[in-house]
């Protein structure tokens, strides 16, 4: 799933014209630039039936979209929702937008902090090995 949803917003047009290819899990690699998106796995729940694992999972990732501006992390955060939301294909069942809150970066140095848009997404998905 992780991989997968990297390659689905790198491949997207929209998503890559502003971030180029700085998608990644787990943090933003320090100088690497802005606009950029980091995912985060927040948390992950299998589904079941009564004979056991239905081999699909339930996970919710945020999307944290931060930008040297309001504006630049705003415009990726909807073009990288606009890809997901509603999205079916491959291992993904199915993806949902849960929600969106705005805020900065921490540290002391205003100038530096960049500003974030968060979106969360719940990501149905078939589990492969």
């Amino acid at each position: 799933m992780e991989e997968y949803l990297r390659s689905l917003l790198l491949g997207n047009a929209s998503v890559s014209a502003l971030a180029g290819d700085r998608v990644n899990w787990g943090a933003h690699p320090q100088g690497a630039g802005y606009p950029a998106a980091v995912l985060t796995l927040i948390s992950e729940t299998g589904d079941h039936t009564l004979d056991g694992p239905s081999g699909v999972s339930v996970a919710r990732v945020q999307v944290d979209c931060l930008g040297t501006g309001y504006g630049n992390a705003k415009r990726l955060a909807h073009a990288i929702r606009s890809v997901l939301d509603g999205y079916r294909g491959g291992p993904l069942k199915a993806v949902f937008f849960a929600g969106a809150r705005d805020g900065r970066e921490g540290g002391t140095n205003d100038a530096d902090r960049p500003f974030r848009t968060s979106l969360d997404v719940l990501v149905h998905y078939t589990i492969t090995t």
